[in-house]
């Protein structure tokens, strides 16, 4: 990886990190359905006037608008509104498991036993996250699995279409997945206008930085980073996004650490850590024996 390469990621990483807090702090006024529609509103309008997508690139887009646009980011709203910003940083995490499943599932990839222990640390981190009490709704913590597992989903629809300029995968991918917010918000959200209405400078300066930060330079350097580079080369440095979350929610949103967050916490890091050092040696053995 060349140092411009590092410096984009690790920028990547910083932006998310905080992000959690921030998201928090807008839907604490704002409907998470509604604030996701919002968000990709104004990101629609930003991008789509000057980046358009060809015929054949459409139904991509389509697609990764359900995934990526109600999938990841609607489901992580919503687990947001009932979650801290620290645990949902940590649970967040386990769309590096599931990209290691779906990799499996999809191209026939081979686990083995020190990245399917990998999988089972992350996940038993993930439940202790879950099960503590006091620390969420089980409908939360549940859209935030569905949330991780689109990542997941989404990372691998994006590498197949590498063609697609980011800008324009963002742009028209935030179009297209604002009609369906819409209609889910209407179906089980209430009082959206008047929490629009009365929501506070800080919900919109919140809505600013998800749109400006996360949602446009954020994800143009990530799509850039995964169509250059192999997923594996670019995901272990989401590992940092969730130590600057859990400090940042701590620090900043005064959330409580608990013996829950630090054993389940280091656990789903634990587990992540090793599936990325897993990779990280079989892409090094690839190299030196490219006819295995």
């Amino acid at each position: 990886m060349k140092p411009s390469d590092l410096i984009q990621a690790l920028a990547v990483v910083v932006i998310w990190g905080f992000n959690f807090v921030v998201i928090k702090t807008a839907v604490s006024e704002i409907p998470p359905l509604t604030l996701t529609a919002l968000r990709f509103t104004l990101v629609a309008l930003l991008l789509t006037p000057f980046f358009r997508p060809s015929r054949d690139q459409f139904a991509s887009i389509a697609m990764l608008a359900l995934v990526l646009g109600f999938g990841h980011f609607g489901m992580l709203f919503i687990g947001l509104r009932g979650v801290d910003a620290a645990t949902t940083a940590l649970m967040i995490q386990l769309g590096i498991p599931f990209s290691l499943i779906l990799s499996t599932l999809l191209f026939a990839d081979s686990l083995g036993k020190v990245r399917i222990l990998g999988v089972a640390l992350a996940f038993s981190g993930a439940a202790l996250l879950a099960g503590e009490p006091k620390g969420g709704a089980p409908l939360s913590m549940f859209a935030l699995l569905i949330s991780a597992f689109c990542w997941a989903w989404a990372n691998v629809l994006i590498k197949r279409r590498s063609d697609i300029h980011p800008l324009t995968i963002i742009g028209w991918m935030s179009l297209l997945a604002i009609p369906i917010l819409v209609v889910c918000s209407l179906l089980f959200e209430s009082d959206q206008w008047h929490s629009i209405q009365g929501a506070s400078w800080s919900a919109w300066a919140a809505l600013g930085y998800i749109v400006i930060g996360s949602s446009i330079l954020a994800y143009y350097l990530w799509y850039r980073l995964i169509a250059r580079l192999s997923i594996n080369q670019v995901a272990p440095f989401s590992l940092l996004a969730p130590m600057i979350g859990v400090a940042a929610g701590i620090l900043i949103l005064d959330e409580a650490l608990t013996l829950y967050k630090v054993v389940g916490g280091t656990l789903t890091i634990a587990g992540v850590g090793l599936i990325e050092l897993r990779q990280a040696r079989l892409r090094r053995l690839k190299l030196l024996t490219p006819d295995l």
